[in-house]
Order: structure tokens, then C-alpha cells, then sequence
């Protein structure tokens, strides 16, 4: 059976499956289980500590799942709640910083098919069975895998039914075979336009205050062209700010956080933010000073200069992030699929769930997604 546990006795949950599943409602609590567990990058002690003290306007729901014979952890998923329009909602920690979202997997857990399902089932039988009530689950930007491990809770949905993808650049270890696949690029040329500049240089912030500073350069960049787009922009706002400094205070020092830039004796030209782990590089933020430099390309320049350094130091995955801009098959990205779960925790909850089903599905008809799209944002 699933045996049921919250920080209040509330019983025990009748399933098939032998997984215990205990809801901690603080993530510095949760935070020492698995330590050594396959996760991605955003799954990160650095970047979940940061982002539970950040977003401190929801409620923490860490599931932790585990074998109930034996004790031993099996999964944590960093969750939380919160009401939109009257609906309980059960989601992942993300709010949009997220580039994708997955449970902290155990290095020997049993991921077959049967396991995958069974995981799956607890943790929404043990949802459903909350004093809660909650009405909704979304679990957004779910990758296949995780360390090379199956993501058991994408068993729950469709393979590839987010509207979101990575983009991922792979590498051998010759980087000249990698910058001669991209030659159509003209970075070599880019850069000597670049130097020509008094003091030009390519920058890996080296200390939590230099990353802070280009941060705040980062803020005032990116605001301004956003400003230009005629888009909203919110990065730079108390809270952003507050989680991307607490990211690089933390992760600065060992390389998980990478702040970097274009600098010359004008200022700073091009900056971004990124997060290593293990050989994986995400670039998550970018920034430039404007059409001024754009002989330079320095948008462009900047990712490719920290591509360059980090593959030097061992990294041979990029992710250049979600989104599809065209720049990012130029340097070769590959898409890779994210899916998308929704299920109805409550009948409260059905409609939602069928919006997001009906979402998902159009999303291979274009034309048809236009026309009913209006209408669907009504139940988001």
C-alpha cells in the first residue's frame, strides 16, 4: 500500500504500489534527503534554497517518497501550493525560473515501467488524500530523463506535450571542430571588432561582489531592451533579484553559478548568467548594451566566449535555454522535449486539467490552436 505521512497524522492511503509518501511542508527539512541523488541543475541545493527563501509568497510541499518496507528514499519532489481564482493548486518550485522541473531521483532507485507508474499513482493518490483538498497538479517542463535515469513522473502525461524545449548544443572535446561547425556565425571576426575597443576582454566573474555587480548591469539591460520590445519585464524586481544573487552567493565558488562578460574601458558591453552542473552548462540570462555595439554582435559574442571557457574546464553539454530563437540553431542547438502533466486532484479541478489536456493536444495544429486559444486562457 502507500502509507501517507504529513507533519499532522492524517492516516494511511489504501494503493497497490508499496511506496510511502511523507509531504515535509519547509524545504530546509527536505533539503538533506538525497543529496547524492540524480537531479538537474535546477534541482540544486543552490538553486532550491534560494528560490524556497525567495518565493516566500507560497506554501513549500516537498513529497518525499520512499520504500515502505525498507524506509529507503526513492524520490524528492520540490513542490509547493497555492489558489489561483479559487483553485488549490499542487505544482513545482519554478514561477517561470525554472528551465525544467524533475523529482530528486536515488542513485540505485528501480525505474522500470511498473516502478515509473507506481511512483507516479502514490504521489497523486497521496495529493488527493491531503486534509488540503487540493483541486489541481501541473507538472510543467518535465525532461525524459534525469542523470541518464528515466523520469518517473512523465509516465503521468504525454512524452513532448510541453510547449517548451531545450536547446542543446553537444561537443567533443576539439573546440576549433565545434567553432568550424558554426564559421556561418563569424565569431572569430565578431571578436576582433570587439578588441579593437581600448581594454576589451572577455570576463568570468571570479568573486561574489564582481558577480553582483555585473548582475546589476545584467538588470539594467536587459530592462531596456524588454522596454524597447514593448514586453514587461519583472527579473529585476525585489524578489528576482533577491533569488539570482542568492543563486550566485551560494554557487559562485564552485562553479554551479556562471556570471560573465564582455568588458572594455566603455563599460560593460555583455553579460550572462548561467548554472553548471556536472558537464552541463544552462545559459538562463543574457545582456547587451544596445545597437550601438551591434557590429560586435556582442550578445552573441558573450555566450560564445563562456561556451569557449567552460568547455575548457571539462563542460561539454549546453543548453542555450528554453524558447526557439533563431540564434540558437545557428549555434547548433538541438530541441529537446519537455513534457506537461495535468491531472485533477478534485472535481474542482477536472476543468482545468481538460483545458491544459486540450492545450497540449492542439499544440500539433496550429491553426487550431489560434482560434481556440482565446477561449482556453479563460480557464489558465
Amino acid at each position: 500500500m502507500t502509507f501517507l505521512s504529513v507533519d499532522q497524522p492524517d492516516g494511511l492511503v489504501s494503493s497497490t504500489s508499496a511506496i510511502a509518501v511523507d509531504f515535509v511542508r519547509d524545504w530546509q527539512r527536505a533539503a538533506s534527503r538525497l543529496n547524492a541523488g540524480h537531479r538537474t541543475a535546477f534541482q540544486h541545493g543552490y538553486w532550491l534554497g534560494a528560490w524556497y527563501e525567495a518565493f516566500d509568497d507560497v506554501a513549500p510541499l516537498i513529497a518525499v517518497l520512499s520504500d515502505a518496507e525498507t524506509g529507503k528514499d526513492i524520490a524528492v519532489v520540490p513542490m509547493i501550493s497555492h489558489v489561483r481564482r479559487g483553485i488549490r493548486i499542487v505544482e513545482f518550485a519554478d514561477l517561470g525560473v525554472s528551465d525544467n522541473n524533475a523529482p530528486i531521483l536515488a542513485l540505485d532507485a528501480v525505474l522500470d515501467a511498473e516502478s515509473t507508474e507506481a511512483i507516479g499513482r502514490a504521489l497523486v493518490d497521496a495529493l488527493r488524500a491531503l486534509p488540503d483538498r487540493f483541486d489541481l497538479l501541473r507538472l510543467k517542463k518535465m525532461p525524459a530523463q534525469i542523470g541518464g535515469k528515466p523520469n518517473p513522473l512523465v509516465s503521468l502525461g504525454r512524452v513532448g506535450s510541453s510547449s517548451l524545449n531545450g536547446n542543446l548544443v553537444l561537443m567533443g572535446d576539439s573546440y576549433e571542430d565545434y567553432q568550424a561547425s558554426i564559421k556561418r556565425m563569424q565569431m572569430p571576426r565578431a571578436w576582433r571588432v570587439f578588441d579593437r575597443h581600448a581594454g576589451a576582454r572577455f570576463e568570468l566573474a571570479a568573486d561574489v561582489a564582481r558577480a553582483r555587480e555585473l548582475l546589476d548591469v545584467m538588470d539594467v539591460q536587459q530592462q531596456a531592451r524588454m522596454r524597447k520590445l514593448g514586453s514587461r519585464f519583472v527579473l529585476n524586481d525585489e524578489t528576482h533579484a533577491r533569488f539570482y544573487r542568492e543563486v550566485a552567493r551560494q554557487g559562485l565558488a564552485d562553479g554551479y553559478a556562471v556570471v560573465s562578460a564582455l568588458v572594455c574601458d566603455e563599460g560593460v558591453v555583455a553579460t550572462t548568467l548561467g548554472v553548471r552542473h556536472d558537464a552541463t552548462y544552462i545559459l538562463l540570462r543574457i545582456s547587451h548594451a544596445g545597437d550601438t555595439w551591434s557590429r560586435c554582435s556582442p550578445g552573441l559574442l558573450v555566450a560564445e566566449r563562456t561556451m569557449a571557457a567552460l568547455h575548457a574546464q571539462g563542460v561539454r553539454r549546453f543548453d542555450l535555454s528554453i524558447g526557439n530563437l533563431d540564434y540558437k540553431r545557428r549555434f547548433g542547438a538541438e530541441r529537446v522535449p519537455l513534457t506537461d502533466v495535468s491531472i485533477a486532484l478534485s472535481w474542482r479541478g477536472t476543468p482545468y486539467a481538460w483545458r491544459d489536456h486540450v492545450a497540449q493536444g492542439m499544440r500539433r495544429y496550429p491553426r487550431l490552436a489560434a482560434v481556440a486559444t482565446p477561449a482556453l486562457r479563460k480557464l489558465r
